[in-house]
This record gives C-alpha cells, structure tokens and sequence, in this order.
C-alpha cells in the first residue's frame, strides 16, 4: 500500500488499503484475504469465502471490485486429502469469481509446503483490486460521534469453526458459516451505494470474531466509545448473535439512519439498529446496557499488548 506517497488509507484505517491513482481523482483499493481453518473445514466453502471476503473489504470502503490474483499454498499434491483441498478450493474460488464477476487475471503456486510430513492449512490467498471514480467518496473504520450504527445483513450466529470455538473453548469443529453469494452481491451494492452517496460515513464487514469484534474493531479505528442499544443485551444465544461468524454482514456508520433504513427496505436487505457512537473522551466505553461496559483503553491495552508481552517473556 505504500506507493509513492500516494497511500490515502493504509490497511489498518479501512477494511482495504486505499492508493490515489496519480494526477486523477480516482484511486485503487487493495486487500488479501483468505481463512484457512474454513478451507481445512470444507475446502469449497472455503475458497468461496475467501473471495468473497476479498470482495467485501473492497466494497466496505466505496471501491468496485475489479479483478482477483491467487497465492495457492498447500501441502504435497500427491497425497490425496491434498489434491482433494487444493481442487474443493479452487472449485469454490471460481463460482465465487463467477457470481461477483470479479476475475482472476494472475496467480502463482506453492506447494509441498510440510514439516515433518505434516502440511499447512490449505490457504489459497486472494489479491483483489477494486476502483474508487471519486476518493472523496471513500470510507474508513472510525466513525465519527454522534453517528447511528447499523447492522447490514441477518445474524443466524454461526459458530462452527469460528475464533470464539477456537480461543474460548480449544475446540476446532463445525462447518464453515455457508456463503450465500447472491446476499453477497445484493448487500454488498447496497453498501457500496450507501458510500458513494455519502449516507454511509464509516463501514466494516464482520469476519473473524463476528458482530463484537467488528464493534470493537470500529472503537479502536476511532477511538471512540459506543453506547449500544439496551435491547441487545436480551438476545437468545448470546455468545451466538456477538460472536458467530455469519457472511455478507457489514457494520455501517451513518448521520442519517432513516435514510438506510429507507434504502435496505428497498433492496430487501435485513438492517438492525446497533446504537450509537459516543465522544472520544478520556472514559469511553464500549458499552451494551445489562450486559458488558468496557473501556476503550482496556480493550486497546489488551489488543496491543500480546506481542510486546511475548517479546519479553521470550528475553
């Protein structure tokens, strides 16, 4: 992403790192993606999502997905449950290319990628590319305050092989969530027509760790607090709704919540109200009345503090 001095959004400010294409108003959107516990899971479901993963991130920051590059890495082909990822796989990238017209142009392989007999994760990586016509008409994670959050997509709370099974329980098991990829192209134009008419001030597409990630994610970006509505807290299946890892799902910031409201019933898209974004003041909190308040520094303390703890324990 880092081009000349050129780079608009680098990839921890928006869901795509953002490059202005020199001497025009317009720019690129770049992002890769790929999940390999799904694609060791259901490799066809797998090689789905991690297009559609790519798509989304181009869409959530107003860009037209262009054109796909593949990084195919995979253990030894010649044993069979090998041969049989990297060809589950490659059959979900090209029906995920085929419905969101999003090509392949390029791509390269690597294989025989084992230690001690025992190979990696299947991980066919996606490079995707996406134009932005206007870079004003760009956005970002961090919402401003006083903006309405707003949920793009139904929540079923699919946990099967999801971080919160992995991290919370040590238990790696399930299906992959399912990719419906025609709910992906009709949420994603929703969304992407949501940024280019500048209703949408921030947007995110929910991934690893689903809806309470992806909040977390916006009050870091921000540093920002988000007063949640109270009626969360009272969801069946709590750990399901926060932290299942359904598809086609984005986190949208807007001034003008009615006027979204407006548009997803057109489309036919499932919206939900989240709440709103508090002030960045020096106590802001994630907050969901009844059920959870933690600050912004806590959990920018926990985020950030892994590496620089491993570092030390490793001295």
């Amino acid at each position: 992403h880092m081009v000349r001095g050129d780079t608009a959004k680098g990839p921890t400010a928006a869901d795509a790192a953002i490059v202005r294409v020199a001497g025009t108003n317009k720019a690129l959107a770049m992002t890769s993606d790929c999940t390999p516990r799904y694609c060791q899971a259901h490799p066809k479901t797998g090689g789905m999502q991690a297009v559609v993963e790519a798509w989304r991130n181009l869409t959530a920051v107003g860009a037209t997905p262009l054109a796909v590059t593949d990084n195919m890495n995979f253990g030894n082909p010649q044993k069979p449950e090998v041969m049989g990822q990297f060809a589950g796989c490659i059959e979900g990238m090209a029906e995920a290319c085929t419905a969101l017209a999003f090509p392949v142009v390029s791509g390269n392989v690597s294989l025989y990628n084992e230690t001690q007999g025992r190979a990696i994760l299947p991980t066919p990586v996606i490079g995707a590319v996406g134009l932005i016509k206007d870079i004003s008409r760009t956005v970002g994670i961090a919402a401003p305050a006083g903006s309405a959050l707003l949920l793009i997509g139904a929540t079923q709370g699919h946990l099967g092989q999801s971080l919160f099974l992995r991290e919370i329980h040590g238990r790696e098991e399930g299906a992959p969530p399912p990719v419906d990829l025609a709910l992906e192209k009709k949420h994603g134009d929703l969304v992407r027509g949501l940024i280019e008419n500048r209703t949408a001030v921030a947007c995110h597409d929910l991934s690893d760790g689903g809806l309470m990630m992806g909040l977390i994610d916006v009050a870091l970006a921000g540093n920002t607090g988000l007063a949640l509505n109270a009626d969360l807290a009272g969801k069946t299946a709590l750990h399901a709704f926060w932290f299942g890892e359904d598809q086609a799902r984005y986190i949208v910031a807007t001034k003008d919540k009615s006027a979204v409201l407006q548009a997803a019933k057109a489309a036919g898209v499932p919206v939900q109200d989240l709440g709103t974004v508090a002030n960045n003041s020096p106590g802001a909190s994630l907050t969901v009345p009844g059920l959870v308040s933690i600050s912004v520094g806590e959990l920018r303390r926990t985020h950030e503090a892994w590496l620089p703890g491993y570092m030390d324990a490793a001295q």
